[in-house]
């Protein structure tokens, strides 16, 4: 596996990070329950210092992290924005899914393939936080 190729699947993988941390900003601004929005907010921190952690490790491999989700991903935050329910529930259900499909589903695909032993252990460490995150959120809803 060459390391390219690592730095390739990491930087693909931060890109979902960064849309994460953009996607809770949104829910954020539309909560109005003090205590659902505070636990979004934690959620949110958890995402930005994942995002650090990978792009330390991306520069200990020697290259260079992404900075950005990327245009498509900024594409789709824009749109998604709009697309935000207007309640709790639906807030929170919307978090729920971008959690499990595309912060769990589409992250698990992405490092499917080229990641050296220390990588995928942070990328494993980091997704089963984000189930985490989807306990939470389905206690939320009950």
């Amino acid at each position: 596996m060459k390391e390219e190729n690592v730095i390739d699947t990491l930087n693909e993988f931060l890109k979902g990070q960064y849309m994460g941390i953009r996607s809770y900003e949104h829910f954020i601004e539309k909560l109005d329950d003090g205590l659902i929005k505070k636990q979004f907010q934690t959620m949110q921190q958890e995402h930005k210092q994942h995002a650090l952690q990978v792009a330390e490790r991306i520069q200990n491999l020697g290259g260079t992290p992404v900075s950005s989700e990327g245009v498509v991903g900024s594409v789709q935050g824009f749109i998604s924005q709009f697309q935000i329910p207007d309640t709790t529930e639906g807030i929170i259900e919307s978090a729920k899914k971008g959690e499990s499909y595309y912060g769990i589903g589409m992250s698990e695909e992405i490092v499917r393939g080229d990641l050296d032993q220390e990588s995928r252990q942070l990328i494993e460490k980091i997704l089963d936080k984000d189930r985490q995150h989807v306990q939470i959120l389905n206690e939320l809803l009950h």
